[in-house]
């Protein structure tokens, strides 16, 4: 039988993640393995969510609310925003899915940069819509002056990556204000700050609530992935005016965020001492990774996230390979368009002294190949 699937669904991808340890762990029979491939928090979640998780399993046997009015009800007083602006998803990819629902439609175009979050790719193709993608600049940041000459009449949606993945870098306060204004008419611009506490610290960095406050056609989306560290959760939020919000909620999966979920990430949300040991953290490893990666000749880019982008200038397929079978993972950029450059997230600091033991045996290695 001749399946009639869709098209666009034909030219979809299936996403790629990053080596389990489980899998590195049969396939070498390694004991210290060291996964800086999917950019999670490596002080792992705050204990006041591990508690809440406990205490939520009893109750597994009930649908979640859901409006999770008392998660929605948590970001609205951390960041003064009506709860009517808010929209939670299963993780910020299924928010992501559902704003390409309510935007795109074959006919329509969406405009993003290369490199750069591959979902955005995803939904485009998924709703039949034109993808365009614009190369970062020279700095690897988003080229906001090339991405307004690529948006169209027809633009419904401009995805921002701030900071980017994969690269760490952002675009300025200034610069984007001056780019949303001169969209055109009906383009919305969706500010994805799944790194967001990395950054904040930048004084002209921008903060999605604040051009939302000040009307301006935008939604932004965070997630408790990363530096809350409830990556297996899977609870992504989001900020918009409420009729985008309204749209949302009419499309997406009912009780899309679990019980479990939704009474961690309350909690996560209120240990504010947890997050200040994770941002500490990160600084002493970006700044620990920056270094050996720059001591073996590679070039990196100026990380707001919790990841170090580099580039080598030649295949890292080789490199991955050799770091691989001496249990580190890390994300070549290959599955971004980029072999030449590796992403390597920050990690504990025995997955650091691992990274630093192996990666000159693992550079002789792979230049011998």
């Amino acid at each position: 039988m001749r399946w009639r699937i869709r098209e666009n669904v034909k030219r979809l991808t299936p996403y790629s993640p990053g080596k389990p340890i489980e899998e590195v762990r049969r396939e070498f029979g390694l004991t210290r393995i060291a996964k800086l491939a999917s950019n999670e928090n490596p002080l792992g979640p705050s204990p006041k969510a591990v508690e809440a998780l406990k205490a939520a399993a009893g109750d597994v046997h009930r649908y979640p609310d859901m409006a999770a009015a008392e998660l929605k009800e948590a970001i609205s007083r951390r960041f003064d925003l009506p709860p009517t602006q808010i929209v939670l998803g299963n993780g910020s990819d299924e928010i992501i899915h559902n704003l390409s629902q309510v935007f795109l439609a074959p006919g329509c175009s969406v405009v993003t940069g290369r490199p750069s979050f591959i979902q955005y790719a995803a939904a485009a193709h998924l709703a039949g819509a034109e993808l365009i993608e614009v190369d970062l600049d020279a700095g690897a940041r988003h080229d906001l002056s090339a991405m307004l000459k690529a948006a169209g009449e027809n633009t419904r949606i401009v995805w921002i990556a701030n900071p980017n993945n994969p690269t760490g870098t952002i675009v300025e306060r200034e610069p984007l204000e001056r780019f949303i204004q001169a969209l055109p008419e009906g383009a919305v611009t969706v500010l994805d700050e799944a790194y967001y506490e990395f950054a904040a610290h930048e004084p002209n960095y921008p903060n999605s609530i604040d051009l939302i406050r000040s009307g301006y056609p935008v939604v932004g989306l965070r997630t408790f992935s990363k530096s809350y560290g409830l990556a297996g959760l899977r609870v992504g939020y989001g900020f918009m005016p409420p009729e985008i919000a309204d749209a949302i909620d009419s499309v997406r999966e009912p009780f899309n965020v679990n019980r479990p979920a939704q009474a961690a990430a309350v909690a996560a949300l209120d240990d504010e001492e947890h997050l200040q040991r994770t941002l500490k953290h990160n600084d002493r490893a970006l700044r620990r990774i920056t270094g050996l990666l720059q001591r073996f000749g590679a070039a990196t880019t100026e990380s707001y996230a919790n990841f170090v982008w580099a580039d080598f200038g030649f295949d890292t397929q080789p490199l991955f390979d050799a770091l691989l079978r001496r249990g580190v993972i890390i994300r070549t950029g290959a599955i971004f368009g980029r072999p030449t450059s590796v992403r390597i997230s920050a990690g504990t600091d025995e997955d650091l002294d691992l990274l630093e033991e192996a990666f000159e045996d693992a550079m002789k290695e792979a230049a011998a190949i």
